[in-house]
């Protein structure tokens, strides 16, 4: 393990490419999955989150997402609770539309996207303390 820390681990492999070339600095970060949710309310409106992403240093309008251990929780229930910690909303119907990578070529996580349907307001965002996120509903129809 190149470097192991709790918020970001990277290992170095060898590796041998189709061709047969050697490549001994070949480096992977390894990630956890994610769960992502396309939210649409009763109103026929979709939920989406604003933060700012330090990393490109500009805020971002994303879908409800956040990060899981597959060893000890379900993607789905990752989901729900990602949507009603991010924005105080939970689903009446949600499932699985995909399972993507994000960067297979340097990354292990998996993305887990849900349709989460007849969305509906519960209670409050409680957010991680790293966490300012702007809750905004936008018309299907306009997306």
């Amino acid at each position: 393990m190149v470097l192991d820390h709790p918020w970001c681990q990277v290992r170095q492999d060898e590796i041998e490419l189709p061709n047969g070339k050697i490549i001994d600095d070949y480096f992977v970060s390894l990630k956890p999955d994610v769960a992502m949710v396309l939210p649409i309310t009763t109103s026929k409106e979709i939920i989406f989150v604003q933060q700012y992403r330090h990393a490109v240093g500009e805020f971002f309008l994303e879908l409800p997402a956040g990060n899981f251990d597959p060893t000890k929780e379900n993607a789905e229930v990752a989901a729900i609770r990602e949507l009603k910690e991010e924005t105080g909303y939970i689903p009446q119907k949600i499932r699985k539309i995909a399972t993507l990578y994000d960067k297979p070529s340097k990354d292990t996580n998996q993305i887990h996207l849900f349709l989460a349907e007849n969305v509906s307001k519960v209670g409050e965002q409680q957010l991680d303390i790293t966490e300012e996120i702007e809750v905004l509903l936008i018309p299907v129809e306009l997306v």
